[in-house]
Formats: C-alpha cells, sequence, structure tokens
C-alpha cells in the first residue's frame, strides 16, 4: 500500500503523506491515475493498474513510503542544498535535518502566530541549551538551537499534547521530544538555518 501510495505521489496523483492506508483519498488517487491512462476509472487496482503505474514511476525510496513526518517533505529551498542546514518550510509544517542536499532526518513542526511570527530568512545556529528556560514566557524550551534573537528550535510539551490547535511564541517548536534530542546532538553551532513560506 505505501509503494502504491508513494509511487502514485511521484505523479502527483496523491498529494498528501503516505500512509499505508487504503481510505478515499487513496482510491480517488487511483481513479484519477486510471483515467489518465484510459484504464477504468473505478479506484480498484487490478493487474493492469499496478503493471501500468509501475511502468510509469521508479521504485520509491524507503523514505518516500516511510516518511518522517504527518505532511509531506517539499522540494527544498535552493538555499538549503549545500552545506550543514535546518531546512524549515513554513507552508508543509516540516523541518528537514540536511547535509549537503540529503535529508538525513525530518519532523513536524509548528510556528508563532500572527501577533508573535516566526521569522523568515536565513540564519546561523549561534547558541545551543540543553536544558533552556524561557525567562519571559516562564516555559520550558528543552533542546534550544537559537538561530534568531530569542527565537530557537526546540521540543515543545505542549504540541506534543495540543498540535497544531497551539503556536508558540515566534519558535519553531518540534512536536518529538527523541527527535528533538537528536537533532540536538548532531547540529553544531554555525550550521544554517532557513525558514521560508507563507
Amino acid at each position: 500500500m505505501r509503494e502504491l501510495q508513494a509511487r502514485l505521489q511521484q505523479l502527483g496523483h496523491f498529494t498528501v503523506g503516505v500512509t499505508g492506508y487504503y481510505g478515499t483519498v487513496t482510491r480517488s488517487s487511483v481513479a484519477a491515475f486510471q483515467r489518465s491512462r484510459g484504464l477504468p476509472g473505478d479506484g480498484t487496482v487490478y493487474a493492469a493498474t499496478w503493471s501500468a503505474l509501475r511502468a510509469a514511476t521508479r521504485q520509491p525510496t524507503h523514505m518516500e513510503t516511510h516518511p518522517q513526518t504527518t505532511n509531506p517533505l517539499p522540494a527544498p529551498d535552493p538555499r538549503c542544498t549545500t552545506g550543514r542546514v535546518l531546512c524549515i518550510s513554513k507552508s508543509a509544517r516540516t523541518l528537514a535535518w540536511m547535509s549537503d542536499g540529503q535529508v538525513l532526518m525530518a519532523m513536524d513542526v509548528r510556528f508563532g502566530s500572527q501577533y508573535t511570527p516566526t521569522r523568515d530568512g536565513a540564519f546561523e545556529v549561534y547558541w545551543k541549551s540543553r536544558d533552556h528556560h524561557s525567562t519571559l514566557y516562564d516555559s520550558p524550551m528543552p533542546f534550544a538551537l537559537f538561530f534568531s534573537g530569542g527565537q530557537a528550535v526546540h521540543y515543545s510539551a505542549d504540541f506534543a499534547a495540543n498540535g497544531y490547535a497551539g503556536a508558540s511564541h515566534g519558535c519553531v517548536n518540534v512536536r518529538d521530544r527523541a527527535k528533538a534530542a537528536a537533532l540536538f546532538d548532531q547540529v553544531r553551532t554555525g550550521d544554517k538555518v532557513v525558514v521560508y513560506g507563507p
């Protein structure tokens, strides 16, 4: 199922994250592919549909069939393709930790509200603080990677508990504590941070 969704994604017929679940979205995507190939568009994967799909696509990578985020990773901003970079897409709500254009790790993130927006631009990690606590907001900011003033990438227990129903005060919140910890251990002071998107 994951391979089916990833192959449909390569052709632009499946535009959400690969889940391995065959529901209405996958059925509609299969039907759209079938119609584009002159096959009966009922959304059921018969041998002819599978053969046509395999012929039109390449074998998906493990990362394509088992994505690291709930949202699909977008094509990276061109500024993310060289060096060590935290590539952060606001529109996709993802952070990709990259080295010379290769994704090493990815995770779901959220941003500041309209009143305390996360700044767009190219920055550098200028300070790391493993057990940071905000004195301004009196809140924990574990595994903080500061990149612009008081804005940092860090784990957020609120994001883990409440998802996208909340917002940060401008920081890039990470939902997965284990990934935030692993990222903190890998990123070095001076590594690039690129924040982009509406």
